[in-house]
C-alpha cells in the first residue's frame, strides 16, 4: 500500500498537536501511516480519551451497595431486587445535530440504545435533555423541529418509548445546541455482558447493518468547536435506521440467551476502531483484524475509512469458538449481515490486513489506558456579587401570566405529543410531570427516571449549580414517591484549553460529587461532550456550563407513585421544606428576575443538602403512606409557579394566602416542595418544616383565570413552531 505523506498538516487536519504526534511516533518507534495516524486521532480525540476531564472524573463517587457495574462499561448497572438490574446511560450528540438535526438527534437516540441493549439489558425508556439558542434566532425553528422529529422518528420506530425530558433556551446555546438522549433498560442480574475480550484464537463477529462512508471522523468533528464551516461538516454526520436497530435488539437479545458470547461491544464513536480497541484493550489481549471481510456497502473503500466509519446499527462480538454458526443464524433470520472478521491474539496489538497485506500494525496500550491525559490549568469563576436594587412586583398575577408562557416554563406538550410514550404498555406516568415511571414488566415495581440540570446557576456559580442539578434529580425522583437509586451525567462544556472553562468544569463536578455522596446518589455512567462553543456567525462563543443529570429511582409498587395534578376541591396546599414565613425567597438568577426584568445576575440559590435528604425522604414517606394526595417539587419559576402547574395538571385553581410579593411567589429556593393532603401540618420529622399555604378550589390562581393561565402555558410553542412544524 502506497504511504501518504504525513505532513504537519495532515496531522493538524486529524486534531492532534505537535506534542500529541510526537507521542505516537514514540508509540509507534516509526512514522504511521495514514491508517493508523486516523486511528490514533480517533481514539486520542477528547470524545473516546476524555483526556481533559479524567482526572476529575476519578473524584466522583461511583460505588455503592446497589451498585453492580459502575463507569467503564458501556452503561451503568444498578440493583433494583428480585434478580433484577437497570441498566441506563446518558450520552450527547450535539455538534451532529447543529449540522443535521433530524439524523444528528436520531442517531444519538440509535447510539444510547445500544449502549443499553449491548450489556443484555431490553430498552424500556427513552428520554432526552434538550438545550435550544433564542427562540427567535432565524435557524432555531429549523433546530427544534429537526431534533424533535429525529427524536421520535428513531424512538418511535423502534419500539420504546420517550417518557420525558427538559428543554431549555438560552442565546449562548444560538450556535451550538445540546442534544443529550438517555435509555433505561431491564435485565436479569444474572445475564448481563460486558465488553472485555479474551480467550486467544477466539473468533471476532461483525453484526448489524453494512459500513459505509458517514460519519468518518464524527468523533474528531465532536471533540473540536465550530467554525463558519459547519455546513462542510455534514458528511461527518451518520445516518440512522431504526428499524434495522430493532431487529438488531431482537437479534442480540435472543443469541445472549445462549452462551455463545464471550464479549460485546456496539460501534459507537470512532465505530469499528474504539469497539476493537476497547474490546481488546480491557481484556489485556491483541487483536488482529481482515478488513476486506468486513461488510461494506459502498464500492472501493480503504481501511481508513472503514476503521473510521460511524455508520449506525453495528455490533462487534467475541464469540465461543465453535458457535459461528449458530451465532450466524439467529443474525441471518432477523435479516442482519454476519460476518467472522478477526480473532483474539496475545500480542497486545492492533494489527489490520487488507489485500494480503499488513495496513496497520499498532500497540493497544498507547490507543487506550496510556492515551494523553491532561491536567489543565484552570481558574474558578468569581463568585457573583450579591443582588441589590431588586424590584418587587405591581402585580403578582400579571407576572405569574407571562412566566408560565415564557420559553423556560411553558408545556412542552408539541414536543412530547410527538413521542409515543404509551408503546410497550408499560408507562405509568406521561411526561409532565416531576418524573416519568415505568412499570418493571411482570412485576409491581416502577422505575422513575428524570433529567436535570440548571445551566444559569452552574454559569453563576459552578460548585452550587453542580450541587443542584443533582439535588433536583433527587428532587424529582421523590416526588413521585422513588427512593434515588443512581445516576448517569452528560457533561457539556466548552473549550477545555480555556482555563476559566475548565475552572467550570472541575467546580461543577465538585458539586456533583458532594451531592452525590451526600444523597447517596452514586454515579454509574456518563458522558463527557466538550467543545461546545461557536464562532459562526449569529452564535454565541461558549455555551452555559450544562452537566445534565439523568437519574433513576425505584418504586416498590408503582401504583403508590405520586403526581403532580390536584386531585378535589377543599384539600390543604402545603410547603414542605421551607416556609413562606422564613421570607428568604432567593430571587438571584430566577426565571422571574430574566423573563421580568431581563437581569441575570446575583447568587444562585445556595443548596443545603442536609435539608434536602430530610426533606425528601420525608415526602416520599408521605406518598408511601398514603397521604399526599399530590406532590411536586419547587424548581423553576418558584413556588407560585409550581402550584399554577399543578393547578392546571388538575383543572382546579387554588386559594393563596401569604404569597404577596415577587420573593415568596418567585424566588427559588431549593428543598422544597408542595403537597396536596388532609392535615398534612400534623405530619412531623426532625429539621422539615411544614406549613400550609392556601387551600385547593375555585378557578384561579393569583387571580388570573385558570383558562388564561392555561392558554399561555399552551400557546408557547404551537406559536413558535407553527402548522405542521414537526415536518419542516
Amino acid at each position: 500500500m502506497t504511504q501518504s505523506p504525513i505532513t504537519p498538516e495532515v496531522v493538524a487536519e486529524h486534531g492532534l498537536s505537535p506534542e500529541e504526534y510526537e507521542r505516537v511516533l514514540q508509540a509507534m518507534g516509526r512514522e504511521p501511516n495514514l491508517t493508523e495516524l486516523g486511528i490514533f486521532s480517533v481514539m486520542w480525540s477528547e470524545h473516546c480519551s476524555y483526556k481533559s476531564s479524567r482526572i476529575h472524573l476519578k473524584k466522583l463517587p461511583t460505588t455503592g451497595p446497589q451498585v453492580i457495574c459502575g463507569p467503564g462499561e458501556n452503561a451503568g448497572v444498578v440493583d433494583i431486587g428480585d434478580g433484577q438490574a437497570a441498566i441506563f446511560k446518558m450520552e450527547s450528540h450535539n455538534h451532529p445535530s447543529y449540522i443535521e438535526p433530524y439524523q444528528g438527534a436520531a442517531t444519538g437516540v440509535g447510539g444510547i440504545l445500544r449502549d443499553v441493549f449491548t450489556m443484555g439489558a431490553r430498552p424500556i425508556a427513552n428520554m432526552n435533555a434538550l438545550r435550544f439558542g433564542r427562540p427567535d434566532h432565524p435557524k432555531m425553528r429549523h433546530l427544534i423541529a429537526g431534533v424533535v422529529h429525529g427524536i421520535g422518528g428513531y424512538g418511535n420506530c423502534v419500539g420504546v418509548p420517550t417518557v420525558g425530558g427538559e428543554v431549555n433556551f438560552h442565546k449562548a446555546y444560538d450556535g451550538n445546541i445540546l442534544v443529550n438522549a438517555m435509555t433505561v433498560g431491564i435485565a436479569d442480574t444474572d445475564k448481563i455482558f460486558y465488553s472485555a475480550a479474551s480467550g486467544v484464537g477466539n473468533p471476532i463477529v461483525y453484526v448489524g447493518s453494512k459500513t459505509g462512508r458517514d460519519g468518518i471522523h464524527g468523533a474528531t468533528m465532536a471533540s473540536a468547536d465550530f467554525g463558519e464551516d459547519s455546513e462542510e461538516k455534514r458528511p461527518t454526520v451518520q445516518v440512522g435506521d431504526p428499524f434495522t436497530e430493532k431487529l438488531l435488539i431482537e437479534a442480540c437479545l435472543e443469541l445472549m440467551a445462549s452462551d455463545a458470547i464471550v464479549a460485546i461491544q456496539d460501534m459507537g464513536a470512532a465505530g469499528l476502531t474504539s469497539s476493537s480497541v476497547e474490546m481488546a484493550s480491557k481484556g489485556g489481549v491483541g487483536i488482529e483484524l481482515i478488513m476486506d471481510d468486513v461488510p461494506q456497502r459502498e464500492e472501493g473503500m480503504t481501511p481508513y475509512e472503514m476503521m473510521l466509519s460511524e455508520s449506525q446499527e453495528r455490533m462487534l462480538m467475541v464469540l465461543k469458538p465453535g458457535r459461528e454458526d449458530f451465532a450466524k443464524a439467529i443474525f441471518e433470520k432477523w435479516e442482519l449481515d454476519f460476518a467472522v472478521i478477526g480473532r483474539v491474539t496475545d500480542t497486545g496489538r492492533m494489527i489490520l490486513k487488507w489485500k494480503g497485506e499488513t495496513v496497520a500494525d499498532i500497540p493497544l496500550a498507547p490507543l487506550a489506558d496510556e492515551a494523553p491525559l491532561y491536567d489543565r490549568p484552570s481558574i474558578p469563576t468569581p463568585k457573583p456579587a450579591p443582588l441589590t436594587n431588586v424590584p418587587d412586583s405591581n402585580d403578582i398575577g400579571a407576572d405569574l401570566l407571562k412566566l408560565m408562557g415564557s420559553p423556560d416554563l411553558a408545556s412542552r406538550r408539541w414536543i412530547w405529543e410527538q413521542y409515543d410514550h404509551m408503546v410497550g404498555a408499560d408507562t405509568v406516568q406521561r411526561p409532565g410531570g416531576d418524573a416519568a415511571v415505568v412499570r418493571v414488566h411482570g412485576t409491581d415495581k416502577g422505575l422513575a427516571i428524570t433529567t436535570d440540570c440548571t445551566p444559569r446557576y452552574c454559569f453563576a456559580d459552578q460548585v452550587e449549580g453542580g450541587k443542584q442539578a443533582i439535588a433536583e434529580a433527587w428532587r424529582n425522583l421523590n416526588a413521585v414517591g422513588a427512593k434515588p437509586l443512581a445516576v448517569t451525567n452528560c457533561l457539556n462544556f466548552a473549550n477545555p484549553q480555556r482555563p476559566e472553562i475548565m475552572g467550570q468544569i472541575v467546580g461543577c463536578l465538585e458539586g456533583m460529587s458532594e451531592a452525590c455522596r451526600a444523597l447517596d446518589m452514586p454515579i454509574v455512567s456518563g458522558n463527557v461532550s466538550l467543545y461546545n462553543e461557536s464562532k459562526a456567525t449569529g452564535g454565541g462563543s461558549a455555551i452555559l456550563p450544562t452537566p445534565a443529570i439523568g437519574a433513576i429511582g425505584l418504586l416498590a409498587d408503582w401504583s403508590k407513585s405520586a403526581t403532580l395534578a390536584f386531585k378535589s376541591e377543599g384539600e390543604g396546599i402545603y410547603l414542605i421544606g421551607g416556609t413562606v414565613a422564613e421570607r428568604a425567597g432567593h430571587l438571584g438568577q430566577s426565571l422571574w428576575l430574566r423573563e421580568l426584568h431581563g437581569r441575570e445576575d446575583g447568587p444562585p440559590p445556595p443548596v443545603n443538602l442536609d435539608r434536602e435528604k430530610a426533606a425528601g425522604e420525608f415526602v416520599r414517606q408521605l406518598i408511601l403512606d398514603g397521604k399526599a394526595t399530590a406532590v411536586h417539587d419547587v424548581s423553576d419559576g418558584g413556588l407560585l409557579v409550581a402550584v399554577a402547574e399543578m393547578a392546571l395538571a388538575g383543572g382546579i385553581g387554588a386559594e393563596l394566602g401569604a404569597i404577596t410579593d415577587a420573593a415568596s411567589a418567585f424566588g427559588e429556593d431549593q428543598g422544597r416542595y408542595v403537597v396536596t393532603g388532609k392535615d398534612l401540618h400534623l405530619a412531623y420529622t426532625a429539621g422539615v418544616s411544614v406549613t400550609r399555604i392556601g387551600t385547593t378550589g375555585g378557578n384561579e390562581v393569583a387571580g388570573v383565570p385558570l383558562e388564561d393561565l392555561r392558554a399561555a402555558h399552551e400557546g408557547f410553542f404551537p406559536r413558535l413552531m407553527g402548522t405542521n412544524a414537526a415536518l419542516a
